[in-house]
């Protein structure tokens, strides 16, 4: 009988300990624990030595822009890194930072909001010798790739399920083009996840439509 009591007392000290951490996620989540990272202009690739200048903005649950945080990015290429620390940059939840990656190669950028785990990968940015260019020119769908990820399109539509997945769906060029550049306000007032207007350029939508619109998986990085 005591060494039952013992193992019910033991059973039930392991759940305190365990059950929190197991939801522990989830309430973060529910608690406003993530938000979207959106870059602002993408380049297609930099230039060894040559400053790349970065901004984005950070936004609670993709849309509230969040104030005073402390942000930084990290880049690396083999065994190379940068790292430096993004600024406030005049509008609320924009930051912005200048970085130097010192050498030819593909850089691996990582954006830390400085809220919780909310970071986002890009997907390796193109560095060439200094004077130089690319010797092949980006296409739409290459654009719209890297896009996709840099405006923070997986959070949403992914990770937090605050959107509609994307995976295999096909969209009407006119519409997804109009959507994107002025994404309608109803059910704002309501609360309901709304995609908030991101400022896109034009070749930025003719992009991400083309990149939507091709034969890919969408996943999350």
């Amino acid at each position: 009988m005591i060494a039952s009591n013992a193992l019910s007392n033991a059973r039930s000290n392991a759940l305190r300990v365990l059950v929190p951490g197991l939801l522990l996620p989830s309430l973060m989540a529910h608690a406003g624990g993530w938000a979207v990272i959106t870059v602002d202009d993408l380049p297609d690739y930099a230039e060894a030595a040559k400053p790349v200048a970065l901004s984005f903005m950070v936004r609670q649950h993709g849309v509230t822009p969040m104030e005073r945080l402390s942000p930084s990015v990290e880049a690396t290429s083999g065994r190379l890194s940068a790292r430096a620390m993004a600024l406030p940059a005049g509008q609320p939840g924009r930051y912005a930072v200048s970085l130097n990656l010192p050498s030819a190669g593909d850089w691996s950028i990582t954006i830390r909001s400085g809220f919780g785990k909310s970071d986002v990968t890009l997907l390796p940015l193109p560095v060439v010798d200094h004077g130089e260019r690319l010797t092949k020119a980006v296409n739409d769908t290459e654009r719209g790739q890297r896009l996709f990820i840099a405006k923070g399109c997986p959070m949403c539509h992914q990770q937090s399920g605050a959107g509609p997945i994307l995976d295999g769906k096909r969209f009407d060029v006119a519409y997804i083009s109009g959507f994107l550049a002025n994404p309608p306000s109803a059910g704002r007032a309501q609360g309901k996840p709304t995609m908030p207007n991101l400022g896109l350029k034009q070749r930025e939508i003719t992009s991400l439509v083309a990149y939507l619109n091709s034969d890919r998986q969408v996943t999350a990085r």
